[in-house]
Parts: C-alpha cells; structure tokens; sequence
C-alpha cells in the first residue's frame, strides 16, 4: 500500500473507532471507561423537550441546521440512576427514545445486556414524559412487571386509559403509587423523594424529584410553571443540592414568534438567571439548565447563549453527562 493511501486508511479506521464511542444518537462525547465510574451516580439520556430534536413540521432555521448537517440530533429529557454495586437502575421519565436510551445506557452498567430497569419514575402525562412505555408492551418488548412510580392521578390515568391500561393488565408494568414529599428507598441508602409542582396538569399532576443517597441530593425538575407559582423557594432550595437539573425549556420570551407564551409559562432561562444571579458562584455552577425546546439556542453545539450563561457561572446538561452521589 501506498504511504499516502496508508496514512489515509489510518484516519479513516480512528474515524471509525471514534463513531462507535459515541452515543447513538450520533452527537456525544465517548463513554468513561466502566471502571472509571462511581458506584452510584446519575446519568443523562436526554436533554430536548417533549418533541426531541428537530421537531416534527418544523422548517424553522433551528432545526433545518439538522437537516443539513450543522446541528445534532437530541434525545428527549431522560435520566438514569445507577447503583453498579447492586447491579441495579431506575430511569426518570419514559421518552419516546427509550429504545436508543436503553441502548446508550448499557456502557454504564456492570451487568451487559440489561434492558429491564429495576423502576421507572414519571414526572406527568405528557407526551416526552411517559409515553416510551409503549415499548414495554408486547408488540415490542413485552417486559415483565416492571414497576412504574406514579402519583395517583397518573396512577388513575394510566390504570384506566388505553393502551397504557393492556401494559397494567398483562402485566408489562405494575404501577407503583408514590405521594407527595414521601420517601421511597431503592437500593441501600438510595432513594427518591417527589415534589409536586405548578403545571398544566390536565391528565396527572406534575412532579419534580430529589434523588439521594444520604450523603448527596440531587434536584431534578424537568417541567414547572414560573418560579412564583411554587410554594417553596428555588433561590433557597439550590443550597441544599449538589447538583441542580432544572426546567430550561426556552431561553428568553418571543421565543415562539406569534404564540402568546403565557399559554407554556416556563421559566425563560434567562428569567431563572437573573434569580440566581446574586447566588456565590459555587452554587450556581450547581446549576444546570435541561429541557431544551427545539427553538432554545441552548440546544445547539455552539451559540453566543451557550456562552452567557456559562459565563454567568451555570451550566447547560449535555447527553453522557455523569454526576456522582
């Protein structure tokens, strides 16, 4: 073989190694090696909105940079919590992305091939939050009894709606009710408390939640109202936690041109930072911003936002990010 053609054969098979390192949804960064990781630890499967990214219909010069190759694919907002020492994990919310997620999650586990979690927790009943429970049913899956966390409107709705109530009836998964601020143990010291929040809450109520290990709390709050609609106080909740995952899902008003954004009143990121602004910066940097809208710019590998709020002293979630507890 020629030198040059050799040289060029070299780039390629790294180019190739590198692809198979990454998440794949095709946009991460590689995996840390297995016995690099914590024994106990969050992960994060996904950062988009309910919808992922791009959005479906969307023609918007946000996700037509997918389209053509500039921007890439997000997964909806997902998180798993793995307890490698008891071979066992949960994940936070049931996306349409299950499937890629379950996949991406397997380098994190001790015990390979693993795609029945010892538990999901949902936050609500909407689209990006529950609705991977699908492939849990026997056109795809067909788990068994595997326990779901619900509140119990969502309990209710699942029970007696279908085609969530064939998955409680065959026995794919077996609702598990939980109640506001009560403290459910999972594994050891493990364990993971709901907070309910202000939402629209037309099918269920909306729940955020503390996830601890006795030692360290995690935050983690996908979806809310504005901040003033809470009865408890953000500013002062951040101090207590060692990490904060919190509702990002559009970075500033007029984000959605022609919408009354009233109608999805999220706090802007831009609102939050402003909050947090006179907090010490090893508190903010505590904080990190998911949840993204398709719209948000925070979503994008690089943007002049992306920036400012790193600058500010927070933190954006990224898919593969791992936080110890």
């Amino acid at each position: 073989m020629h030198t040059r053609g050799f040289k060029l054969f070299l780039v390629l098979v790294v180019l190739a190694c590198a692809a198979l390192l990454k998440f794949r949804s095709g946009n991460q960064k590689p995996f840390a090696p297995a016995d690099a990781l914590p024994d106990e630890f969050i992960v994060v499967l996904g950062v988009a909105q309910d919808a992922g990214y791009p959005q479906i219909g969307c023609e918007k010069e946000c996700c037509e940079a997918y389209w053509k190759g500039k921007e890439e694919k997000k997964l909806v907002t997902c998180l798993a919590l793995v307890d490698r020492p008891s071979n066992k994990y949960w994940l936070i919310e049931a996306t349409p992305d299950i499937t890629v997620q379950l996949k991406n999650l397997q380098p994190f586990l001790p015990a390979k091939p693993d795609y029945s979690p010892d538990g999901i927790f949902l936050s609500h009943a909407h689209t990006g939050h529950y609705t991977g429970l699908l492939q849990l049913g026997r056109e795809a899956m067909g788990a068994n009894e595997i326990p779901v966390y619900v509140m119990p409107r969502m309990d209710s709705f699942l029970r007696n709606n279908g085609p969530w109530s064939q998955l409680v009836q065959i026995k794919n998964i077996a609702l598990t009710g939980v109640k506001e601020d009560s403290l459910v143990k999972l594994s050891g010291q493990l364990s993971i408390t709901p907070w309910k929040v202000p939402h629209r809450d037309e099918y269920s109520e909306t729940i955020g939640f503390v996830i601890s290990n006795g030692k360290k709390k995690i935050l983690f709050i996908p979806d809310i109202d504005k901040w003033e609609h809470w009865d408890r106080d953000i500013k002062d909740l951040v101090m207590d936690f060692s990490v904060v995952l919190i509702d990002g899902t559009f970075y500033k008003d007029g984000e959605l041109p022609g919408r009354n954004m009233k109608e999805v009143p999220h706090p802007f990121v831009e609102e939050t930072a402003r909050l947090m602004s006179g907090l010490p910066d090893t508190v903010k940097t505590k904080i990190h911003f998911i949840h993204f809208n398709h719209t948000n710019p925070l979503l994008k590998k690089a943007s002049k936002e992306k920036d400012q709020v790193r600058a500010a002293g927070f933190n954006v979630a990224e898919e593969g990010m791992i936080f110890k507890l």
